[in-house]
């Protein structure tokens, strides 16, 4: 059965949003986990916190890699059956990650966790233009804000679950590991890497479960070529006729590194200021209750009383004076106004992404591909944050990174959505 924006009835709407609600509730569940992640391998792995953060790198460097390959896999699959194999494939690498952190071989859990990030991949690169235009592209905010609190829903549990099954007296553990001769650290480190398998082991098993259970959804087909098309564009033809989509990759790119500071890179930033361990582990759930807060908000206030671009260019302004203000604190304090990053980055994501999209008609899975390679931001900007924390005072080099990525967010919303066209 086909869907378009135009067919589709908002009671036919429900159910397809049920299900990509629980898709991006896994999404959340799975891409958060990699905050307290990064203190698990920086012990269990004997890390520095460069090395440690490789764990960002390897995850959302395979939504570069695998975004366009997810493209054509949608073209001979469509949206639905893609979404299946990127849960089969989740699951494949969900096994993985466990079993080499089990044998503490810290590149074959990369794999593992890169893997995980290409199944992501295609998940996102279909989930995301298929809820951006199951409806009216003007409204498509507000339903990716829903997705967003079943992702945000996830992502705060995330942190608590990782910590009650792996994390748990990881202060104490530390101090045992620094105290100990060489053969009972090994002993203590083999055991801590050893708590992760049954839960990644577990994980694999309902991806796996869910990907069978999407063949058989009721999710309809929806024709990105029927339901997003542009009025005609003149003599150009192709993406060269879309440059707000190009800004918006960038925007896209940007934005993701931010959100990713603020919630996997909390802790670290936390740690800086000789904060305990145990509590550092749950800042990502802090983070990702503002962004909570903050979807909340948006579905309330897009499009009713905000346009999509109008909300985007607050929360940009927000996240410029959130970041100052982490800056000029210490402590705690500062801490929280890192957390508070979550409420200002929260509808960014919905507002960019149906804005980059606007048009494409049948080049959507192509240019729904370019903005998740964006993601790529999620690897390369918070590396840079921890290699020029060794060299810098990591306080300055966080408001150095984050300032000038709101600002082009804040140029995105203002002008760049606009590139190319003749109207809003």
């Amino acid at each position: 059965m086909a869907a378009t924006a135009a067919s589709a009835s908002v009671p036919g709407r429900h159910a397809p949003m049920l299900v990509i609600g629980l898709l991006f509730f896994i999404f959340g569940f799975v891409t958060w986990m990699n905050g307290p992640l990064i203190q698990f391998v920086e012990l269990a792995f004997e890390l520095d916190t460069v090395n440690a953060f490789l764990v960002l790198m390897a995850f959302y460097l395979s939504y570069f890699f695998l975004a366009l390959p997810s493209a054509a896999i949608l073209r001979r699959t469509g949206m639905k059956r893609g979404m299946a194999i990127g849960l089969f494939v989740m699951a494949f690498g969900a096994l993985g990650f466990g079993e080499f952190a089990v044998r503490r071989w810290y590149p074959g859990a990369l794999g593992g966790l890169f893997t995980i990030g290409a199944g992501l991949a295609l998940l996102q690169t279909a989930a995301n233009p298929y809820i951006s235009i199951l409806g009216p592209i003007e409204s498509a905010a507000q339903r990716i804000a829903f997705m967003g609190i079943c992702n945000k829903v996830a992502g705060i549990l995330a942190p608590f679950a990782l910590g009650a099954l792996v994390l748990h007296g990881l202060g104490d553990l530390k101090a045992q590991v620094q105290a100990a001769d060489p053969a009972t650290r090994s002993a203590l480190l083999a055991a801590f890497a050893a708590r992760v398998h049954l839960p990644y082991l577990g994980m694999a098993a309902v991806l796996a479960a869910l990907g069978a259970w999407i063949v058989r959804s009721p999710l309809p087909e929806v024709r990105s070529s029927e339901a997003n098309a542009a009025a005609a564009r003149g003599p150009r033809e192709g993406l060269a006729a879309f440059p707000h989509l190009w800004l918006g990759v960038i925007c896209l790119f940007v934005y993701v590194g931010v959100e990713v500071m603020a919630g996997d890179a909390i802790g670290t930033y936390g740690r800086g200021f000789g904060l305990p361990p145990d509590s550092t582990k749950l800042f990502t759930s802090f983070t990702l209750f503002a962004m909570l807060v903050g979807y909340v908000c948006g579905l309330a206030l897009i499009p009713r009383f905000a346009s999509q671009q109008r909300y985007l260019a607050i929360s940009a302004v927000l996240g410029v004076v959130f970041s100052l203000c982490a800056y000029a604190t210490s402590g705690y304090v500062s801490v929280g106004f890192v957390a508070a990053l979550g409420f200002a980055n929260a509808m960014m994501w919905p507002a960019i992404f149906p804005l980059a999209i606007k048009g494409l008609g049948r080049l959507t899975e192509i240019g729904s591909a370019l903005l998740i390679m964006g993601i790529a931001g999620g690897a390369l900007i918070p590396q840079a944050f921890a290699i020029l924390r060794e060299h810098h005072d990591f306080q300055s080099a966080f408001a150095a990174i984050m300032i000038p990525c709101y600002l082009y967010i804040l140029y995105y919303a203002l002008l760049g959505h606009r590139a190319g066209r003749t109207a809003q």
